[in-house]
């Protein structure tokens, strides 16, 4: 339901109330959250996803504002599930949904993708002029070619990706670089937690021929500069039930992994998670959102490393997705989920969006998080484990567990404070079979990087807390 506005806005920290999209009561109460925005033809235009497939959501889909603030469902708007948006660049068109929008702001729909839950569009892997291939939440990986309209299913990724089928596939985003499409599906449910090594979360590339899995775990985004000028990195976040993992690809075939505190347990699961993103929100400036969580995150990387990401704030809001407009930074809401009916103390499903600046974001909550590079998990003596973010937190601990029967074990910690891989002796400490041991960092002292190094075969988990 589209807000009319009749005199000057109200605006409220941030929020116009007048521009609240609200879905219907019937025939089912549903999500209405923002999947995507995206400045084009003079307006903001933006979508919505409902829960599931099937009649729920009524009264969302395809919105714009004007530059007045005004508020308008568009004609060809259909309910669905829709987190995608993309500019084919030769067709200097915005895909958006299962629609198509030229520079005057008329809009094409493509029937076959309505109603597949859509959660991303990427460049096409062999006819970009053409073509995109664009990725369902259950798996359906298609091709589109924006001129015909032609929809062509390439792979079915339940049964390419070999997923179990033991919990709800969740596919959440695709980016096609170096000769391959990237995806990402974050199913994480508490049999995941329990059983990690039979998780169906994926990250996975294809070359046009055969797919690769890259990870087992929980995967919600992947993003890069699509030029590739400022950089040829190809990033990736996703989590486990140790911490938010970030994995960079600098060419096919190479992959880095690094790992981030988790500021928040409330978007563990699949269905908490959402969207997040990673997003250009001034010239040549990324925005990284997750885990509760907003980061800087440098586009360029130099010497194949990713040195320059900072946190910003931790935040409880659901983003759907962000970008930049008219001067301001726009944050997708998802306020009230009462998803079919199952929440009796949801009302009116609904949600909003934040206008402000991005300096603003600053002031939202003070960085602060947690996480391991192991949890319970054997290493191998002399082997590090994967680097953990360490810049832009006040108070910092480590916490270190043997969980070995017999036999004390020494854990050399190290530090890259210069970001580029110039890893240093920070000290060791020694942890006594079946034992615990805490350290605490000076409050004067950081590093960019730190990481920990067995010097024994154990069990063992290492966990940061950054207060």
């Amino acid at each position: 339901m589209a807000g009319e506005r009749s005199h000057t806005p109200v605006n409220i920290s941030g929020v116009f109330p007048h521009l609240g999209l609200k879905a219907g009561h019937f025939p089912r109460r549903s999500e209405t959250g923002v999947g995507a925005l995206m400045p084009w033809a003079d307006k903001l235009w933006l979508i919505t996803y409902v829960s599931s497939k099937g009649p729920s959501g009524s009264e969302t889909g395809l919105f714009t504002i004007d530059d007045d603030l005004t508020l308008t469902r568009h004609p060809a708007s259909v309910v669905g599930t829709y987190a995608n948006r993309m500019i084919h660049h030769e067709t200097t068109t915005l895909l958006i949904g299962p629609h198509a929008v030229d520079t005057e702001g008329n809009v094409r729909t493509f029937d076959d993708l309505v109603d597949i839950r859509l959660t991303a569009t990427c460049r096409h892997l062999h006819d970009p002029a053409n073509k995109v291939h664009v990725l369902g939440m259950e798996g359906e990986f298609m091709e589109l070619d924006v001129r015909s309209g032609a929809v062509t299913h390439l792979a079915d990724l339940r049964q390419e990706l070999q997923l179990s089928g033991r919990t709800q596939v969740h596919f959440k985003d695709a980016f096609c670089r170096h000769g391959r499409v990237v995806v990402a599906n974050n199913s994480y449910y508490p049999e995941d937690f329990d059983d990690p090594a039979g998780c169906d979360g994926r990250l996975a590339e294809w070359d046009g021929h055969e797919w690769t899995i890259l990870s087992r775990a929980q995967w919600n985004t992947t993003s890069g500069s699509i030029a590739g000028t400022l950089s040829p990195a190809v990033f990736t976040v996703g989590q486990d039930r140790a911490s938010q993992i970030l994995m960079v690809s600098h060419a096919k075939g190479q992959w880095d992994t690094y790992r981030l505190p988790k500021a928040t347990h409330t978007q563990d699961h699949a269905w908490t998670t959402e969207w997040p993103r990673i997003r250009e929100v001034e010239s040549e400036r990324f925005l990284l959102d997750a885990g509760g969580m907003f980061y800087e995150l440098p586009a360029m990387t130099y010497g194949g490393r990713v040195w320059g990401l900072k946190p910003i704030s931790t935040h409880l809001r659901i983003v759907g997705d962000f970008c930049n407009w008219n001067g301001l930074l726009v944050l997708a809401g998802d306020q009230t989920t009462p998803i079919e009916d199952f929440n009796p103390y949801a009302g009116q499903p609904q949600a909003g969006l934040w206008f402000g600046h991005t300096d603003e974001l600053w002031s939202f909550g003070k960085p602060s998080g947690w996480g391991g590079v192991w949890c319970e998990q054997p290493v191998a003596a002399g082997v590090p484990s994967d680097p953990f973010l360490m810049t832009g937190f006040e108070h910092k601990g480590l916490h270190l567990v043997n969980h070995a029967s017999s036999g004390a074990v020494q854990f050399a910690v190290e530090v890259d404070f210069t970001g580029w891989g110039a890893w240093q002796r920070y000290g060791i400490i020694e942890v006594p079979p079946g034992g615990y041991e805490f350290h605490a960092f000076h409050d004067a002292f950081s590093a960019h990087w730190v990481r920990v190094v067995p010097a024994g075969d154990c069990t063992a988990t290492a966990w940061f807390v950054y207060t």
